[in-house]
């Protein structure tokens, strides 16, 4: 319900496109995904921002923004998404914390493009009502600790840091 309200708000101030997307929903954490444009992308972080100055009584906690694209020329997500989550299967013990970032991202992304194929041909089978959340199997999940790794990262900035650097203008130095 919080989503469906928020997009429609998005909708009203911002008269862009829709937002499409997929939202997982895992044991004590979600994964977001969501499809719009610049300006519906920026609404809903600055809505997350303020979820985290809500302090402890926030529908959504520690909040990371991971990856923001513009201009990608096709949706992966007809509509919004929402998929039960099982518990996914993890790394042998440390093996997350031990790799790059940019390598947790693009594993992360690989493990979202295959979810995005899953929820595509499963659409066609099955009608997707809030009483009906589908699953995906967890050969499709991002593994918990590529989560948990990805979470303490300093390179995934929270909604209001992202939105701080966002919009702040470049301060070039002037002899470069």
């Amino acid at each position: 319900g919080y989503h469906r309200e928020l997009f429609e708000k998005a909708l009203e101030d911002h008269s862009g496109e829709p937002v499409s997307g997929l939202l997982l929903l895992y044991s004590g954490r979600i994964c977001h995904v969501v499809e719009s444009c610049s300006s519906i992308i920026h609404f809903i972080i600055r809505d997350f921002a303020s979820l985290q100055n809500q302090g402890q009584s926030a529908l959504l906690q520690d909040i990371k923004v991971l990856v923001v694209a513009h201009n990608i020329p096709t949706r992966l997500f007809p509509d919004w998404n929402v998929v039960a989550a099982t518990s996914p299967e993890p790394h042998p013990q440390g093996l997350a914390q031990q790799r790059p970032t940019a390598e947790l991202v693009a594993e992360c992304l690989a493990f979202l493009l295959r979810a995005a194929a899953s929820v595509h041909s499963s659409e066609g089978n099955s009608e997707n009502t809030s009483e009906n959340i589908p699953t995906l199997s967890p050969e499709l999940l991002v593994p918990a600790n590529t989560i948990d790794s990805l979470y303490r990262t300093e390179e995934c900035l929270s909604p209001e840091d992202y939105l701080r650097m966002y919009l702040s203008p470049l301060q070039p130095a002037l002899d470069s």
